[in-house]
């Protein structure tokens, strides 16, 4: 794909925060975009905007037919619909986690499926799902929004590897903290329990410090759309000094200095 080369890219949660910064990347970059959205919004320059809920199958493939009935094709697939939980593992209901799970793991799986016939027909396709550091280390209080990331790296990987022989190609882009709005995203636990509240006030007090300092959501669209145009593509993208820091501490530290790392880090006693 060059920027002489229309292609057709969907981004999903694309509203607001990285997916619409993302969406605007892709449509200055040649591509016919479309995102969506929840609920519907007007569409901004450049971006057609549909509605959809990633935890509903059927909103999915709706969604999906009707890009190709307008566009013809879907040659780039962006998975960045998500949501946050913040709390201990305790602290959360598995009724809470479950949905979780539904948006930030199933949902990625539902807009894939609906997007593989097309590419298979056409031979060629790229999707990119979107990770996190947090798919590479533990962070305390984010034990379940952890676990989602984690599942997301397991199964791009292994997608990768299925779908290649036909054309396309799977990926991942790993942001580290990004400036969005914090809340926007963000569900607390359901179950809040007072042997936490200190450690866990003082967690959210670390993490909304990190998010006004964090990268700029323009770091990240950029690292999508290197990751989409790749004649070659990687499997990983470190999206950010931070990111690629953490990936490099991660795979180079022994567990145990990594360990402490992680508990100084995140003002835990040793």
């Amino acid at each position: 794909m060059t920027t002489t080369t229309q292609g057709v890219a969907l981004v999903t949660g694309a509203s607001s925060g990285i997916g619409l910064v993302t969406a605007y990347a892709l449509a200055k970059a040649g591509y016919r975009v479309f995102g969506t959205s929840r609920k519907a919004v007007a569409s901004p320059a450049g971006v057609t905007m549909l509605v959809c809920d990633v935890t509903d199958e059927l909103s999915v493939k709706k969604l999906v037919n009707e890009v190709v009935r307008q566009a013809g094709r879907i040659d780039l697939l962006v998975n960045n619909a998500g949501v946050g939980l913040l709390g201990g593992a305790e602290e959360s209901s598995i009724g809470q986690a479950q949905r979780l799970f539904d948006v930030n793991v199933f949902g990625v799986a539902r807009a894939v499926n609906a997007v593989l016939p097309f590419m298979r027909a056409q031979k060629s396709g790229r999707i990119i799902n979107m990770s996190s550091i947090l798919g590479l280390i533990p962070s305390p209080f984010n034990a379940y929004y952890a676990a989602t990331k984690h599942a997301i790296e397991g199964y791009t990987e292994s997608l990768d590897h299925e779908v290649r022989r036909f054309g396309i190609r799977a990926v991942l882009v790993q942001p580290g903290v990004t400036r969005t709005a914090f809340e926007e995203n963000l569900t607390r636990a359901d179950c809040l329990m007072p042997t936490y509240a200190e450690d866990r006030e003082r967690s959210e007090a670390l993490m909304t410090r990190w998010v006004e300092t964090g990268d700029d959501p323009q770091v990240v669209a950029d690292t999508v759309v290197k990751a989409a145009m790749a004649a070659k593509p990687g499997l990983r993208y470190s999206a950010g000094k931070q990111s690629s820091q953490v990936r490099m501490l991660r795979r180079l530290l022994p567990e145990a200095v990594f360990d402490k790392l992680m508990r100084k880090f995140n003002a835990f006693p040793a």
